[in-house]
Protein backbone atom coordinates (compact mmCIF):
# COMPACT_ATOMS: atom_id res chain seq x y z
CA UNK A 1 0.00 0.00 0.00
CA UNK A 2 1.44 3.43 -1.13
CA UNK A 3 1.04 6.10 1.26
CA UNK A 4 1.01 9.75 -0.61
CA UNK A 5 1.37 11.62 2.29
CA UNK A 6 4.00 9.58 4.27
CA UNK A 7 5.92 9.59 0.91
CA UNK A 8 5.97 12.86 0.74
CA UNK A 9 7.17 13.80 4.46
CA UNK A 10 9.92 11.42 3.72
CA UNK A 11 10.88 13.70 1.08
CA UNK A 12 11.14 16.63 3.12
CA UNK A 13 13.06 14.86 5.80
CA UNK A 14 15.27 13.84 3.30
CA UNK A 15 15.77 17.40 2.21
CA UNK A 16 16.40 19.17 5.36
CA UNK A 17 19.25 15.92 6.09
CA UNK A 18 20.38 17.74 2.61
CA UNK A 19 20.31 21.05 3.87
CA UNK A 20 21.36 21.31 6.99
CA UNK A 21 23.34 17.98 8.11
CA UNK A 22 25.27 17.41 4.66
CA UNK A 23 25.38 21.04 3.91
CA UNK A 24 24.45 19.98 0.43
CA UNK A 25 24.16 23.62 -2.20
CA UNK A 26 20.71 24.19 -3.12
CA UNK A 27 21.51 23.11 -6.72
CA UNK A 28 22.31 19.80 -5.28
CA UNK A 29 19.31 19.45 -3.12
CA UNK A 30 17.15 19.96 -5.93
CA UNK A 31 18.90 17.44 -8.09
CA UNK A 32 18.56 15.16 -5.72
CA UNK A 33 15.32 15.57 -4.20
CA UNK A 34 14.28 15.82 -7.73
CA UNK A 35 15.54 12.40 -9.23
CA UNK A 36 14.41 10.42 -5.22
CA UNK A 37 11.02 12.03 -6.18
CA UNK A 38 10.94 10.32 -9.63
CA UNK A 39 12.22 7.38 -8.02
CA UNK A 40 9.26 7.46 -5.64
CA UNK A 41 6.80 8.13 -8.47
CA UNK A 42 8.06 5.02 -9.86
CA UNK A 43 7.44 2.96 -7.52
CA UNK A 44 4.35 4.08 -6.77
CA UNK A 45 2.76 3.52 -9.87
CA UNK A 46 3.94 -0.18 -9.28
CA UNK A 47 2.22 0.01 -5.80
CA UNK A 48 5.18 -0.40 -3.46
CA UNK A 49 6.40 1.63 -1.09
CA UNK A 50 9.63 3.45 -0.19
CA UNK A 51 10.20 0.48 2.60
CA UNK A 52 9.53 -1.84 -0.35
CA UNK A 53 12.62 -0.41 -3.07
CA UNK A 54 15.08 -2.99 -3.69
CA UNK A 55 17.58 -2.67 -6.11
CA UNK A 56 15.77 -4.62 -9.10
CA UNK A 57 13.38 -1.28 -8.40
CA UNK A 58 16.22 0.67 -8.47
CA UNK A 59 17.63 -1.00 -11.74
CA UNK A 60 14.10 -1.22 -13.44
CA UNK A 61 13.78 3.07 -13.00
CA UNK A 62 17.48 3.89 -14.45
CA UNK A 63 16.61 1.62 -17.39
CA UNK A 64 13.65 3.77 -17.54
CA UNK A 65 15.58 7.08 -17.62
CA UNK A 66 18.03 5.25 -20.00
CA UNK A 67 15.40 4.29 -22.30
CA UNK A 68 13.95 7.84 -22.38
CA UNK A 69 17.27 9.13 -23.76
CA UNK A 70 18.23 10.48 -20.26
CA UNK A 71 22.63 11.13 -21.27
CA UNK A 72 25.10 8.99 -18.74
CA UNK A 73 25.74 11.92 -17.09
CA UNK A 74 22.23 12.12 -15.61
CA UNK A 75 22.35 8.13 -15.07
CA UNK A 76 24.89 8.88 -13.01
CA UNK A 77 23.71 11.86 -10.85
CA UNK A 78 20.12 9.68 -10.43
CA UNK A 79 22.65 6.54 -9.15
CA UNK A 80 24.53 9.60 -7.05
CA UNK A 81 21.13 10.68 -5.59
CA UNK A 82 19.09 7.64 -5.18
CA UNK A 83 22.69 6.14 -3.25
CA UNK A 84 22.79 8.97 -0.87
CA UNK A 85 18.97 8.78 -0.33
CA UNK A 86 19.00 4.82 0.28
CA UNK A 87 22.05 5.52 2.88
CA UNK A 88 19.89 8.17 4.81
CA UNK A 89 17.00 6.18 4.79
CA UNK A 90 18.17 2.89 5.92
CA UNK A 91 20.13 4.78 8.82
CA UNK A 92 16.50 6.60 9.70
CA UNK A 93 14.88 3.20 9.53
CA UNK A 94 12.39 4.11 6.37
CA UNK A 95 13.90 0.99 4.68
CA UNK A 96 14.67 -2.17 6.08
CA UNK A 97 18.16 -2.08 4.46
CA UNK A 98 20.16 0.07 2.19
CA UNK A 99 18.80 -0.87 -1.25
CA UNK A 100 21.62 0.77 -3.08
CA UNK A 101 24.40 -1.02 -1.77
CA UNK A 102 25.60 -2.89 -5.13
CA UNK A 103 24.29 -0.11 -7.25
CA UNK A 104 26.94 0.64 -9.86
CA UNK A 105 26.98 4.15 -11.88
CA UNK A 106 27.95 4.61 -15.36
CA UNK A 107 31.29 6.01 -15.89
CA UNK A 108 30.56 9.56 -17.26
CA UNK A 109 32.11 10.88 -20.24
CA UNK A 110 33.21 14.56 -18.83
CA UNK A 111 32.55 16.96 -21.83
CA UNK A 112 34.72 20.27 -20.85
CA UNK A 113 32.75 23.31 -21.77
CA UNK A 114 34.24 25.82 -23.81
CA UNK A 115 36.57 28.28 -22.32
CA UNK A 116 37.36 31.48 -23.35
CA UNK A 117 40.68 33.03 -24.80
CA UNK A 118 42.66 35.20 -22.44
CA UNK A 119 41.74 38.15 -25.40
CA UNK A 120 38.37 36.71 -25.43
CA UNK A 121 38.19 36.95 -21.53
CA UNK A 122 39.66 40.43 -21.77
CA UNK A 123 36.88 41.80 -24.20
CA UNK A 124 34.30 40.55 -21.97
CA UNK A 125 35.77 41.91 -19.09
CA UNK A 126 36.07 45.56 -20.68
CA UNK A 127 33.43 45.17 -23.35
CA UNK A 128 30.53 47.82 -23.20
CA UNK A 129 27.92 46.79 -20.29
CA UNK A 130 24.82 47.50 -21.99
CA UNK A 131 21.77 46.48 -21.09
CA UNK A 132 19.84 43.42 -22.21
CA UNK A 133 16.14 44.45 -22.65
CA UNK A 134 14.99 40.73 -23.27
CA UNK A 135 16.09 40.55 -19.52
CA UNK A 136 13.56 41.84 -17.01
CA UNK A 137 16.37 42.65 -14.36
CA UNK A 138 17.67 45.18 -16.93
CA UNK A 139 14.73 46.75 -18.00
CA UNK A 140 15.75 50.13 -17.83
CA UNK A 141 13.81 53.14 -18.54
CA UNK A 142 14.97 55.88 -21.32
CA UNK A 143 15.72 58.40 -18.26
CA UNK A 144 17.92 55.41 -16.90
CA UNK A 145 19.58 54.47 -20.06
CA UNK A 146 20.66 58.54 -20.83
CA UNK A 147 20.35 60.96 -17.91
CA UNK A 148 24.13 62.44 -17.37
CA UNK A 149 26.00 60.36 -20.12
CA UNK A 150 28.45 62.14 -21.98
CA UNK A 151 28.17 62.12 -25.27
CA UNK A 152 29.77 58.79 -26.81
CA UNK A 153 29.84 57.04 -23.93
CA UNK A 154 27.13 54.28 -22.49
CA UNK A 155 25.00 55.21 -19.24
CA UNK A 156 26.74 53.14 -15.73
CA UNK A 157 23.22 52.21 -14.80
CA UNK A 158 23.35 50.71 -11.11
CA UNK A 159 22.06 47.00 -12.88
CA UNK A 160 25.41 48.04 -15.34
CA UNK A 161 27.32 48.51 -12.34
CA UNK A 162 26.46 45.75 -10.97
CA UNK A 163 26.84 43.17 -14.28
CA UNK A 164 30.47 44.59 -14.60
CA UNK A 165 30.79 43.74 -11.13
CA UNK A 166 29.70 40.01 -11.46
CA UNK A 167 31.75 39.85 -14.50
CA UNK A 168 35.13 40.93 -12.92
CA UNK A 169 34.31 38.88 -9.32
CA UNK A 170 34.01 35.43 -11.16
CA UNK A 171 36.84 35.52 -13.74
CA UNK A 172 39.22 36.72 -11.25
CA UNK A 173 38.80 34.18 -8.53
CA UNK A 174 36.70 31.62 -10.43
CA UNK A 175 33.78 31.29 -7.35
CA UNK A 176 31.06 29.24 -8.06
CA UNK A 177 27.59 30.87 -9.07
CA UNK A 178 25.71 30.29 -6.04
CA UNK A 179 29.01 31.33 -3.80
CA UNK A 180 29.05 34.22 -6.15
CA UNK A 181 25.15 35.32 -5.02
CA UNK A 182 25.58 34.20 -1.45
CA UNK A 183 28.41 36.70 -0.78
CA UNK A 184 27.49 39.53 1.83
CA UNK A 185 28.91 42.81 2.02
CA UNK A 186 31.56 42.14 5.07
CA UNK A 187 32.97 38.68 3.00
CA UNK A 188 34.95 41.13 1.01
CA UNK A 189 38.05 42.41 2.64
CA UNK A 190 39.37 45.63 0.77
CA UNK A 191 42.75 46.01 2.49
CA UNK A 192 43.83 42.20 1.13
CA UNK A 193 41.50 42.39 -1.69
CA UNK A 194 39.88 38.94 -1.00
CA UNK A 195 36.80 37.24 -0.66
CA UNK A 196 35.67 34.89 1.61
CA UNK A 197 33.85 32.27 0.02
CA UNK A 198 31.25 29.66 1.78
CA UNK A 199 31.37 26.48 -0.81
CA UNK A 200 30.18 22.99 -0.99
CA UNK A 201 29.67 21.45 2.83
CA UNK A 202 30.14 24.59 4.09
CA UNK A 203 33.44 24.89 3.83
CA UNK A 204 35.35 28.11 3.90
CA UNK A 205 37.89 29.33 1.61
CA UNK A 206 39.71 33.01 1.05
CA UNK A 207 40.07 34.07 -2.85
CA UNK A 208 41.93 36.58 -3.81
CA UNK A 209 41.07 38.95 -6.63
CA UNK A 210 43.15 41.52 -8.61
CA UNK A 211 42.29 45.23 -8.98
CA UNK A 212 39.95 45.31 -11.99
CA UNK A 213 37.48 43.19 -9.60
CA UNK A 214 38.30 45.71 -7.27
CA UNK A 215 37.52 48.83 -9.24
CA UNK A 216 34.42 47.27 -9.97
CA UNK A 217 33.29 46.29 -6.36
CA UNK A 218 34.26 49.94 -5.86
CA UNK A 219 32.06 51.13 -8.11
CA UNK A 220 29.15 48.62 -7.09
CA UNK A 221 28.70 49.35 -3.38
CA UNK A 222 29.71 53.49 -4.24
CA UNK A 223 27.16 54.17 -6.60
CA UNK A 224 25.06 50.71 -7.69
CA UNK A 225 23.92 48.84 -4.73
CA UNK A 226 22.64 52.22 -3.22
CA UNK A 227 20.28 52.71 -5.66
CA UNK A 228 18.71 49.30 -5.67
CA UNK A 229 19.08 48.80 -1.95
CA UNK A 230 16.02 48.18 0.21
CA UNK A 231 13.77 46.23 3.18
CA UNK A 232 15.04 42.99 1.62
CA UNK A 233 18.41 43.69 1.03
CA UNK A 234 20.02 42.73 3.85
CA UNK A 235 23.88 42.34 3.78
CA UNK A 236 23.97 41.15 0.66
CA UNK A 237 26.77 41.97 -1.88
CA UNK A 238 25.05 41.43 -5.23
CA UNK A 239 21.23 42.51 -5.39
CA UNK A 240 18.43 42.08 -7.73
CA UNK A 241 17.07 44.94 -9.47
CA UNK A 242 14.11 44.87 -6.73
CA UNK A 243 16.56 45.21 -4.13
CA UNK A 244 17.13 41.32 -3.31
CA UNK A 245 19.66 39.10 -3.27
CA UNK A 246 20.81 38.28 -6.40
CA UNK A 247 19.57 34.90 -8.19
CA UNK A 248 21.94 32.41 -9.64
CA UNK A 249 19.64 32.21 -12.43
CA UNK A 250 20.38 36.03 -13.41
CA UNK A 251 24.10 35.97 -12.51
CA UNK A 252 23.83 33.05 -15.60
CA UNK A 253 22.04 35.87 -17.78
CA UNK A 254 24.50 38.20 -17.48
CA UNK A 255 27.08 35.98 -18.31
CA UNK A 256 26.01 34.68 -21.61
CA UNK A 257 24.64 38.25 -22.44
CA UNK A 258 28.36 39.25 -22.31
CA UNK A 259 30.27 36.37 -23.65
CA UNK A 260 27.78 36.89 -26.53
CA UNK A 261 28.51 40.00 -27.56
CA UNK A 262 32.05 39.39 -28.15
CA UNK A 263 32.90 38.14 -31.65
CA UNK A 264 34.24 34.53 -31.78
CA UNK A 265 34.09 34.20 -28.21
CA UNK A 266 31.70 31.39 -26.96
CA UNK A 267 28.76 31.46 -25.28
CA UNK A 268 29.47 30.63 -21.92
CA UNK A 269 27.52 30.73 -18.47
CA UNK A 270 29.49 31.27 -14.93
CA UNK A 271 30.55 28.03 -14.91
CA UNK A 272 32.82 28.61 -18.17
CA UNK A 273 34.24 31.76 -16.48
CA UNK A 274 35.04 29.31 -13.99
CA UNK A 275 36.75 27.15 -16.55
CA UNK A 276 37.91 29.95 -18.15
CA UNK A 277 39.76 31.16 -14.90
CA UNK A 278 41.43 27.90 -13.97
CA UNK A 279 42.46 27.67 -17.79
CA UNK A 280 44.57 30.92 -17.55
CA UNK A 281 45.89 30.12 -13.96
CA UNK A 282 47.51 26.96 -14.93
CA UNK A 283 48.52 28.26 -18.77
CA UNK A 284 50.27 31.41 -16.59
CA UNK A 285 51.96 29.17 -14.61
CA UNK A 286 50.19 28.27 -11.13
CA UNK A 287 50.57 24.92 -9.47
CA UNK A 288 47.81 22.68 -10.38
CA UNK A 289 47.38 22.31 -5.94
CA UNK A 290 47.00 25.67 -5.44
CA UNK A 291 44.47 26.14 -8.26
CA UNK A 292 42.57 23.50 -6.30
CA UNK A 293 42.62 25.28 -3.28
CA UNK A 294 41.30 28.30 -5.34
CA UNK A 295 38.67 26.68 -6.79
CA UNK A 296 37.24 24.85 -3.62
CA UNK A 297 37.86 21.18 -4.67
CA UNK A 298 38.36 18.34 -2.02
CA UNK A 299 40.18 16.43 -4.91
CA UNK A 300 42.62 16.86 -7.13
CA UNK A 301 41.12 15.03 -9.68
CA UNK A 302 38.25 17.61 -10.11
CA UNK A 303 40.78 20.41 -10.58
CA UNK A 304 42.36 18.60 -13.26
CA UNK A 305 39.07 17.68 -14.98
CA UNK A 306 38.03 21.20 -14.66
CA UNK A 307 40.77 22.67 -16.55
CA UNK A 308 42.23 23.12 -20.69
CA UNK A 309 45.69 23.48 -20.91
CA UNK A 310 46.36 24.81 -24.40
CA UNK A 311 48.46 22.95 -26.62
CA UNK A 312 50.95 25.95 -27.07
CA UNK A 313 51.27 25.61 -23.23
CA UNK A 314 51.76 21.94 -23.53
CA UNK A 315 54.53 22.27 -25.80
CA UNK A 316 56.33 25.39 -24.30
CA UNK A 317 56.40 22.87 -20.99
CA UNK A 318 57.78 20.25 -23.02
CA UNK A 319 60.22 21.59 -25.00
CA UNK A 320 61.48 23.35 -21.54
CA UNK A 321 61.44 19.90 -19.27
CA UNK A 322 62.09 17.20 -21.47
CA UNK A 323 65.22 15.65 -22.08
CA UNK A 324 65.16 15.00 -25.45
CA UNK A 325 62.75 17.87 -26.69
Amino acid sequence: MVDVSTSSTRLGEFESYLRYERGSSEHTIRAYVGDVRALVTFAGARRLSIAEIDLAVLRAWLAESTRRGAARTTIARQVSSVKTFCTWAAREGVMPQDAATRLQAPRAHRTLPAVLSPDQARSVMTGPALPDTARPDTALSETEVTAGVPAGRSAQTPIMLRDRAILEILYATGIRVGELCGLDLDDVDDGRRVVRVIGKGDKQRTVPYGAPAGAALDAWRARGRPSLAGPTSGSALLLGAKGGRLDPRMARSVVHAATRSVEGAPDIGPHGLRHSAATHLLEGGADLRVVQELLGHSSLATTQLYTHVGVERLRAVHRQAHPRA
